[in-house]
């Protein structure tokens, strides 16, 4: 089993208003590590000191894709964390075209080239609209392609809502996948999202299809939540512990 992570953007409001009482929430639930997602006004250090002292880890960290202009900054953050991969994406309207997914592609390609000297790793966190086509590709297997030291942090949900199947998705390209995001809902248009295991997903068998010496982590992310977010934070939690998919502290 592998160790579960929160994409700390599930609790970003509870993050604003009190930053340390998230992560000991998140550590008492029984989370093995967060993703990363801003800082909320604490350096990066004092982030991966919190985070220890709470017996969890950063496996990954959610920022702006390395550029030569802030690449130093990059590095300096990820080493502060503790952390060695960064993950990035696009929007829309950056990948309408196949020139623009290649260009997109280069991006990621330039980043990875600009952290592999320090040990570190680049990765592109996808939505629904990389599991659309263009010229008859789908966008995801474009980048993948064009992008080879890339990796990819799947996000199962947004692969289904996008009309891709995500086990199938995940066994082909389970080489490059060191990190999922493990989301659930119905596929519904517009649809708040669900625990994991209370939507329409195959959890376990999206799990079963990733390569086990490559998977590293599973991440738990809701965009958003009908309730109380941190019931679905607990309810997502005991569902992989509970089913032995994932490994936590309690």
């Amino acid at each position: 089993m592998k160790p579960i992570a929160l994409q700390l953007y599930t609790v970003r409001e509870a993050a604003a208003k009190d930053f340390p009482a998230t992560l000991r929430r998140v550590a008492e639930i029984g989370y093995k590590g967060v993703e990363t997602a801003g800082y909320h006004g604490y350096e990066p250090g004092e982030v991966a000191r919190m985070v220890k002292d709470l017996g969890m880890e950063i496996p990954s960290c959610h920022a702006a894709l390395p550029t030569p202009e802030n690449a130093n900054q990059v590095v300096e953050d990820l080493t502060a964390l503790g952390s060695k991969r960064v993950i990035g994406g696009f929007g829309p309207d950056q990948l309408r075209t196949v020139l623009m997914c290649k260009q997109a592609a280069e991006t990621v390609s330039r980043g990875a080239e600009l952290l592999k000297p320090h040990g570190l790793t680049c990765g592109m966190h996808n939505h629904w609209w990389e599991f659309h086509t263009v010229d008859g590709r789908l966008v995801y297997d474009i980048l993948m392609q064009e992008a080879p030291d890339m990796f990819s942090e799947l996000d199962v949900y947004w692969c289904a809502y996008g009309k891709a199947d995500p086990v199938v998705v995940t066994g082909r390209y389970k080489s490059r996948i060191p990190l999922l995001h493990v989301k659930d809902g119905s596929l519904a248009e517009n649809a708040p999202h669900l625990a994991v295991g209370s939507g329409v997903l195959d959890i376990p068998a999206i799990i079963a299809a990733a390569d086990p010496n490559v998977l590293q982590w599973l991440v738990v992310e809701l965009d958003d939540y009908a309730g109380d977010m941190w019931e679905a934070v607990e309810e997502s939690y005991r569902y992989l512990v509970q089913n032995g998919l994932g490994e936590g502290n309690r």
